[in-house]
Formats: C-alpha cells, structure tokens, sequence
C-alpha cells in the first residue's frame, strides 16, 4: 500500500511503501492527530518513518506500485 504524506513547509511529499492496511494507517493518523504526537508507520522494508502530527499537511492513501518500470531494492 502506498501512502503519500503531506508535510507543511517541504516541498516534497513522502512517499511510503508499507503492508498496512488504509484502515490501519487511518487509525494510526487519527491517533496522533488527537494525541498531538507524531505518526508513525512501517515501510514495506521495517524502517520507521515518524512525521509530527502538527505538520502533516495531508496523507493519500492508494493501491501501490504494482507494475511500475524500473530497478527495486
């Protein structure tokens, strides 16, 4: 599943791979932003990826890359 996140003041978003689900990844977003705490999620290849709650601007959640061209590691 990839997932797409927002960050205010950067001019590029983030991008990660991971193996949670959309309803996982919501809660997990939904937590932090009550909780005023950072979100946090697993790629695909066990790192962490932490994002302060206060600065994510938005988070898309879509399908993955599936069939995408080039090199992976």
């Amino acid at each position: 599943m990839e997932v797409k996140i927002g960050v205010q003041h950067a001019p590029r978003e983030l991008v990660v791979e991971t193996t949670e689900s959309a309803e996982d990844v919501e809660a997990a977003l939904n937590e932090a932003l009550a909780a005023g705490s950072t979100l946090a999620l697993t790629d695909s290849r066990g790192r962490r990826v932490l994002v302060p709650a206060r600065n994510i601007a938005y988070v898309e959640v879509g399908g993955g890359v599936t069939g995408q061209v080039g090199f992976r590691g």
